[in-house]
């Protein structure tokens, strides 16, 4: 299992999705990421469980709380 997490403007970090592989979830973030600004922080697509996330890091191992929650699993583009 593979973990992206959405770092917010206020500096919180969030679970947004889950993903069966790492090459699901790099090809997700290819997609969803529109630019990367000057000052390092990133645009992402609308609609998107990065929408109004600043950046993003990834995990394969998270904590059980994170673990049990209810996001998206294997987001794709056509779930839009």
């Amino acid at each position: 299992m593979n973990f992206l997490y959405g770092h917010r403007r206020n500096g919180n970090t969030e679970l947004v999705a889950k993903f069966g592989s790492e090459q699901q979830m790099l090809a997700y973030i290819s997609y969803a990421t529109l630019r990367t600004n000057e000052d390092g922080t990133m645009v992402f697509e609308q609609k998107t469980p990065l929408t109004g996330c600043v950046g993003y890091s990834v995990a394969c191992e998270a904590s059980e709380e994170d673990q049990a929650k209810d996001v998206p699993f294997n987001p794709t583009p056509t779930m839009l």
